[in-house]
């Protein structure tokens, strides 16, 4: 059951990250949710480490970093992929 939890928070977390980040994303569903379950795991253990949440709790301040680091990684897919196409072409 945590399992479909956290594929359900990481799917919210990601569309969150892909609305902030500004453009265009050509990801997949399965990318967004990868992303933001990734997101969600960084920016829990990020909140765990500055003792302000726990990897285990969704609190303010562990989704607001769970957020954050999802953008992030969007970015940097995002990134990885223009330049796989730029090296394509």
């Amino acid at each position: 059951m945590q399992i479909l939890g956290l594929i359900a928070v990481g799917l919210v977390i990601g569309a969150l990250a892909r609305l902030l980040q500004p453009g265009r994303q050509r990801m997949s569903v399965l990318a967004t949710v990868l992303l933001g379950v990734a997101g969600a795991v960084l920016g829990g253990l990020l909140a765990d480490w500055l003792d302000v949440g726990s990897i285990t709790e969704l609190n303010f301040w562990g989704f607001l970093f769970a957020v954050l680091a999802a953008v992030l990684l969007v970015g940097v897919a995002e990134g990885v992929a223009a330049a796989r196409n730029r090296a394509v072409r």
